[in-house]
């Protein structure tokens, strides 16, 4: 059987993102953001974030092969699907200001913005998998609830609250994951480093709850998550499918218990 591989299976690895755990932080800002804030727009908003998050698979490979000065058969094909995804990306944020409740929703695209520069920074150089380019990716994808809340014509205390709620679940989770990763493969892992951002995590939902209390019921579900997570820091690791179906599900739990305070407060 021949080696090279086939244009179904380039097509697959130049678009496909292969980080399992995105699929979850990527659409958990969006499901929050149109269940509290309903809206044409914000599910606009919601599509581009997820346009966003699957773009990033061929971009990357376009610019590490362009940094690298090199062109490989991948190389032509990542840019063309990354074109055409940025341009659906285009329209789809065009779509969602002029539908949108005023232009308040660009603040949490501009503050996000860097963070997304921070993330790109790291993959132009195959660093991905850093913990860095991992938080701060993540942290501004929460921010996508904040645009749609306010496309939605919400208030500025709920938009900043839901994503530091959101912020704090991507806090406390990625670290653990990675740990749990580790301890699969016999590999070191830092239970002072979980024991920080678990801390700074609560801290977040905290923060969040004192700019809107009708997150109190978010924030219990992600002291929840944390606590559910350093139980199972000791006990046997599960398998990685395990790990990442079980973090799918507690993202859900806070979704549903914070929309449901809001929509109940």
């Amino acid at each position: 059987m021949s080696s090279t591989a086939t244009p179904r299976s380039t097509m697959r690895s130049v678009s496909m993102p292969t980080e399992h755990g995105g699929w979850g932080l990527t659409l958990e800002p969006g499901l929050l953001g149109l269940l509290i804030e309903p809206s044409i727009a914000g599910l606009l908003l919601a599509l581009a974030a997820f346009g966003l998050f699957l773009v990033r698979t061929p971009l990357e490979l376009a610019l590490v092969d362009r940094w690298r000065r090199r062109r490989l058969d991948r190389t032509a094909m990542a840019e063309r699907v990354a074109a055409g995804e940025a341009a659906i990306l285009v329209v789809l944020v065009a779509g969602a200001a002029l539908l949108a409740d005023g232009n308040r929703w660009w603040v949490p695209v501009l503050v996000a913005a860097p963070l997304v520069g921070v993330q790109l920074a790291y993959d132009v150089r195959s660093r991905r998998r850093r913990l860095v380019p991992e938080l701060t990716g993540a942290i501004a994808i929460a921010g996508v609830v904040a645009a749609i809340v306010l496309a939605g014509g919400g208030s500025s205390a709920l938009a900043a609250a839901t994503w530091l709620l959101l912020a704090g679940r991507a806090v406390t989770s990625i670290p653990h994951v990675r740990a749990q990763i580790a301890r699969t493969h016999d590999r070191a892992w830092s239970p002072r480093l979980l024991l920080a951002t678990d801390a700074a995590a609560v801290g977040l939902g905290v923060t969040a709850a004192l700019i809107d209390r009708r997150l109190i019921a978010g924030v219990v579900a992600l002291v929840a998550l944390v606590a559910f997570q350093w139980v199972r820091r000791h006990q046997p690791v599960a398998p990685v499918k395990i790990i990442g179906i079980s973090q799918m599900v507690l993202g859900l739990v806070v979704v549903v218990w914070a929309a449901g305070g809001v929509l109940a407060g």
